[in-house]
């Protein structure tokens, strides 16, 4: 007889049931859902959201002369050519993009890559619908309606006051 035959056998314990819980875990089941009731209740003593209205920033002296430069444009109404005063917006736009952006070369860029390149720095602006701020200006004797004057005039001042 060997060593090994004499040995008992191993007495495996017997298994851990899921329930009943031990005691402390009766006392965490009931204290989470008060937990849960008190942060619920809670809430109305936070701070309520409150929407943040955006004040404009102030503009800088660059972006005040040139409001004022286009206020100063003699604008084409009553059915007046309007490629001249087309040629100066675009001159000053050019100008603009040139302090602005004087790596992207934007003064190189002409039609809808233009317009695109305007479009990309403020889209609040729309200028790639207006066409004819690039086309107008070799088209003879390009006119435009009032709307469309004040339209673009008023595309052309936002992209002033908000481009990035």
């Amino acid at each position: 007889m060997s060593s090994l035959d004499q040995l008992q056998p191993l007495i495996t314990p017997p298994p851990i049931g899921f329930w009943p819980p031990a005691p402390g875990w009766w006392l965490l089941l009931v204290l989470l859902p008060l937990l849960g009731l008190g942060l619920w209740q809670l809430r109305r003593f936070l701070p309520a959201k409150r929407s943040t209205v955006r004040a404009e920033q102030p503009l800088d002296p660059a972006r005040l002369a040139a409001l004022a430069e286009l206020a100063q444009f003699p604008k084409p109404y009553d059915g007046a050519p309007a490629g001249a005063w087309l040629q100066q917006l675009n001159g000053l736009l050019k100008r603009l993009c040139r302090n602005h952006y004087p790596y992207s070369q934007s003064h190189t860029l002409n039609g809808r890559k233009w317009l695109a390149f305007l479009d990309n720095r403020c889209p609040a602006a729309g200028l790639t619908r207006w066409m004819v701020l690039v086309e107008g200006a070799y088209k003879p004797e390009c006119k435009l309606d009032d709307k469309a004057i004040a339209g673009l005039t008023h595309a052309v001042e936002i992209w002033i006051r908000k481009h990035v």
